[in-house]
């Protein structure tokens, strides 16, 4: 299955505390799992920068990537960037 990765900015004042991202934290995770059973998360981060977190994760394809990334945002109230991950030795197969 494809892999991509999640870049997620919450929006300004979605969270003023440690406990609030963790709740909408939880909020995200159990509607994923719920609405994207075949979804699964490979790895997360916190990170410094422009973007809050970091996710990678597997889908069978683009519509169910699509449709993590919506969720994120509308239940995480984010923004999100998606992009799509391919293997070294399988970027210039065929080609």
């Amino acid at each position: 299955m494809p892999y991509y990765v999640l870049l997620t900015r919450l929006a300004p004042g979605v969270a003023k505390s440690a406990e609030e991202i963790q709740r909408l934290s939880k909020k995200v995770s159990e509607e994923l799992k719920k609405s994207c059973p075949e979804c699964r998360w490979i790895a997360n981060y916190v990170v410094m920068g422009p973007y809050d977190y970091l996710d990678i994760f597997e889908v069978p394809n683009e519509q169910m990537a699509m449709k993590v990334s919506m969720i994120v945002r509308t239940v995480g109230n984010a923004s999100t960037e998606t992009w799509a991950l391919v293997p070294w030795e399988k970027a210039f197969e065929g080609g």
